[in-house]
């Protein structure tokens, strides 16, 4: 069409913040600081629940993957930011770009699904502890945490191999801090609006599919809870649920504002900030909430570490 006649774009810019060029450099150490914090509490939650036997329980097996999902996330997107923090030209290629939109929203997506899988993990052994065991298989595990990853992939192939095929023939500065789609699809020389409606049907089925799942089984947990006779029994019940409710609340919270708005009152440095907080924030306390709240955790991470202190010194 339009870019007949014109040079096909083969990389794009980066926009980043470009209203706060005096905070760049406090924004650098900033998400520096967030991205090893999340780093090191991710890994280390990864590596005391694969090393200890205690937690080699269907709930803590969803929890690492979540905790290897939030770092390979958050990898994504800050060691980008970094660079182009300090670089001059924050370019990046056509290629690197597509990848990046489609790693992102694939890695959302299957936390959004592995989230809902978390839930229905709670569900079971609140509602059904009798047969948790039998239920909760390892190989049912294994392949509730594969689905959710295919499911991802499958969900966004459609949008992703549409939005590589779109032409670009310039601008190509992208008013956002990575290669987000909607931001590429208004630098598109093509028509765009069956992309958006896929997109947006894609968005609402992942996002409040997985968010009616999940207060369906919390429904369900709830009821069973309130049956509980003793105060002691609810709280513990209660407690075993706080910390994937507080995940869900940051996770979908954000996910929701952004997504499922009405296109009038969407703002671009809005959704940037938004974004920016909740693909920290949710990572980086994503090990804080699971260990804080839970006693298995604690007393795990308390045992490894006097392990390491005792190897230390006997070096």
């Amino acid at each position: 069409m339009g870019c007949r006649n014109e040079t096909l774009v083969t990389e794009f810019i980066l926009q980043g913040f470009p209203r706060i060029p005096q905070l760049q450099i406090s924004l650098f150490v900033l998400l520096l600081v967030i991205y090893l914090i999340t780093l090191t509490g991710n890994i280390l939650m990864m590596v005391i629940i694969w090393l200890d036997y205690r937690l080699h329980k269907p709930m803590y097996f969803f929890l690492m993957n979540l905790a290897f999902l939030e770092t390979c996330f958050i990898s994504l997107l800050i060691p980008k930011m970094l660079v182009d923090l300090l670089s001059e030209k924050k370019t990046i290629t056509f290629t690197g770009c597509m990848a990046q939109c489609y790693l992102y929203f694939l890695m959302a997506t299957a936390d959004f699904f592995l989230l809902a899988t978390m839930s229905y993990d709670r569900y079971v052994a609140i509602c059904h502890p009798l047969h948790y065991s039998t239920i909760m298989s390892n190989k049912i595990c294994v392949q509730l945490v594969l689905g959710c990853w295919a499911g991802a992939s499958l969900f966004l192939l459609l949008p992703i191999i549409l939005l590589s095929r779109l032409p670009f023939c310039g601008p190509n500065v992208i008013n956002h801090f990575f290669c987000d789609n909607s931001a590429l699809l208004k630098l598109a020389c093509a028509e765009t609006d069956f992309i958006k409606l896929i997109n947006l049907v894609t968005s609402i089925i992942v996002i409040m599919g997985s968010l009616l799942l999940t207060m369906v089984t919390y429904m369900y947990i709830i009821s069973t809870i309130l049956k509980i006779p003793s105060a002691h029994g609810r709280n513990k019940a209660f407690s075993t649920c706080a910390s994937h409710l507080s995940m869900v609340t940051i996770s979908f919270g954000s996910a929701i504002f952004i997504e499922i708005r009405p296109a009038g009152k969407k703002s671009t440095d809005l959704d940037k900030v938004v974004l920016i907080v909740s693909s920290t924030l949710a990572p980086m306390l994503n090990p804080f909430i699971y260990t804080l709240r839970n006693d298995k955790v604690k007393e795990a991470l308390r045992d490894a570490l006097q392990r390491s202190a005792l190897f230390w010194r006997e070096c």
